[in-house]
């Protein structure tokens, strides 16, 4: 058995946790001292394209290249995330997923970490502005046989799947994926009011980074924003990097959803790579600048997507007095495994999985993560960083 000393991230006072064979096995009041880390849950990311130069959509993608990435991803306190493939030339789709459910079966590391794949597009809207970055030539209306098909090469791993329900038909489909226990979540949509009510209907749960995939201008009112933002039934997947939503965006949106808001890195192959410019297969011709924010070579105006992870994103929602730590890391943690129905919901209490992170917060209130257990192994520690000797104990 095993016991960590740390200030409890909701109720600030110093625990003492025990664990042992990968669960929570007590956690107790302790002395309460000085210079001891903050414990939270370990971060749960549904929303992943890729990390440190390796992109899930590239053909060249091999099982131990995924691991890489895993094993990077607990750096950021990252311990369950959900890889995304977007939409694609159906071979590389099916190539992608093939090699996630080899790693899966190859590697103990992998299938602890991702306990499934979330697959946006390619049904999603075909317009300028929802479709966003995604392959017009390869957006298309939902097909259930070829849905089938994905999924088998994936080994039934599809958890998660962006659908605009805009196409005719797609709440016949979206009824589908629900009653296969694929969680529909509504993205990348020009969907009416009423479409958005019969997906709802029909079993969606969520929306894929909500406020980002839309055109640049729109009605007034009624439309699919306000109508997602509406819904008690949606919970809403929010980017909050500090490039892709304003903070009165993120104030609605967790004002409306409570429990219900999740926030997601959608990082791409470059969250992680230094400052410079690169070349993406998707996406082309694109600059990372020193501030963290990722755009199009040409046209600095337009986000090539997200360089940043969720640790980056609960420091600026903290930073920015958006919302409290506590509930700062709720967002990334509790609040995605149990739209999920994970048994990390549970947070740090007893039975739960011992996946967890001690942080050290600077006098800024800025939170680095001093080490990251999954499954109760400690399996990053940052040296570098605040971290007390004692804290862990045999």
């Amino acid at each position: 058995m095993k016991q960590v000393s740390a200030i409890h991230y909701k109720t600030g006072k110093a625990v003492k946790v025990s664990f042992e064979d990968g669960v929570f096995l007590s956690i107790e009041e302790d002395e309460q001292r000085k210079e001891l880390p903050i414990i939270t849950p370990g971060f749960v990311d549904l929303q992943v394209n890729g990390y440190r130069g390796i992109d899930y959509n590239d053909a060249t993608l091999t099982p131990a290249s995924i691991e890489s990435t895993v094993r990077h991803l607990w750096s950021q306190g990252v311990t369950t995330f959900y890889p995304t493939i977007i939409t694609n030339h159906p071979e590389n789709i099916i190539n992608s997923l093939s090699v996630f459910q080899k790693a899966a079966v190859t590697n103990k590391t992998v299938n602890q970490a991702i306990p499934g794949i979330h697959l946006e597009g390619p049904y999603l809207s075909p317009q300028d502005g929802p479709r966003g970055a995604h392959a017009e030539q390869f957006v298309k209306a939902p097909d259930w046989t070829e849905f089938l098909m994905w999924q088998e090469a994936s080994g039934g791993r599809i958890s998660i799947l962006t659908v605009s329900p805009e196409w005719p038909e797609s709440a016949s489909f979206i009824k589908k994926c629900t009653n296969h226990g694929v969680l529909v979540s509504i993205g990348h949509t020009s969907a009416t009011p009423e479409n958005i009510q019969n997906a709802i209907e029909a079993g969606a749960k969520m929306s894929t980074h909500l406020g980002n995939g839309a055109h640049v201008m729109l009605k007034r009112h009624p439309n699919y924003l306000w109508e997602q933002l509406a819904s008690d039934e949606l919970a809403a997947c929010m980017i909050a990097d500090g490039f892709h939503l304003p903070d009165s965006v993120i104030k609605v949106i967790l004002r409306m959803k409570g429990k219900l808001a999740i926030l997601v890195s959608d990082c791409v192959s470059l969250a992680g790579m230094p400052e410079g410019s690169y070349h993406l297969h998707i996406g082309g011709d694109v600059v990372l600048d020193k501030s963290g924010r990722l755009y199009m070579n040409d046209n600095a105006d337009l986000l090539a997507g997200s360089a940043q992870t969720q640790s980056w994103g609960i420091n600026h929602l903290i930073r920015r007095g958006l919302c409290s730590l506590s509930l700062a890391v709720d967002l990334a943690s509790i609040h995605p495994s149990t739209v999920m129905n994970l048994p990390q919901q549970k947070g740090i209490c007893e039975g739960a999985p011992a996946d967890f992170l001690l942080l050290h917060q600077s006098e800024k209130n800025e939170l680095t993560i001093t080490e990251t257990y999954k499954n109760g192994v400690s399996v990053y520690m940052n040296r570098e960083a605040y971290f007390h000797e004692n804290t862990v104990n045999d």
